[in-house]
């Protein structure tokens, strides 16, 4: 089963300024030189492509699936394999500037496992009800004690 990730308005507007400032970078040149020579121009655009390639990729491919032993997080390059049995604890986050997180949104899950290199990571699953339900079927039972979930 394989759930995508949320996109809320807060992290669409930091990636469009983000993009914003690498087009301003990138093409202040064409405004500031009479003429800017064709292999300049050739480097400069495909910065421009490659770079909001990436943080397009990074925004858009973001995804949550469960296998029959883990759970597998993946947001552009970084990837993350959750085997079930080591996950201790599911609580809900906004905290989405701290730790390691793969989401792209606000209102977020913050899975705690022993083998996390930082000890979590956050996740922003689009349909977080029915995402919650089936780790629930999935994850050891302790890990939603003790929590709103």
């Amino acid at each position: 089963m394989k759930f995508r990730s949320k996109i809320d308005r807060f992290f669409l507007t930091i990636y469009g300024i983000a993009m914003l400032v690498v087009a301003a970078s990138v093409f202040l040149p064409f405004f500031i030189e009479d003429r800017v020579p064709l292999m300049a121009a050739v480097i400069f655009i495909s910065t421009f492509i490659v770079c909001v390639g990436f943080m397009l990729w990074l925004l858009l491919d973001i995804a949550y699936v469960f296998y029959p032993d883990h759970l597998f997080v993946k947001g552009g390059l970084f990837r993350s394999r959750i085997p079930y049995q080591e996950i201790t604890r599911v609580s809900p986050t906004s905290d989405i500037f701290t730790r390691y997180r793969i989401l792209s949104s606000r209102d977020g899950v913050e899975i705690f496992y022993r083998s996390a290199l930082m000890g979590s990571v956050k996740i922003s699953p689009a349909d977080q009800e029915c995402f919650l339900n089936e780790l629930k079927k999935r994850a050891p039972e302790n890990a939603f004690h003790s929590k709103p979930y």
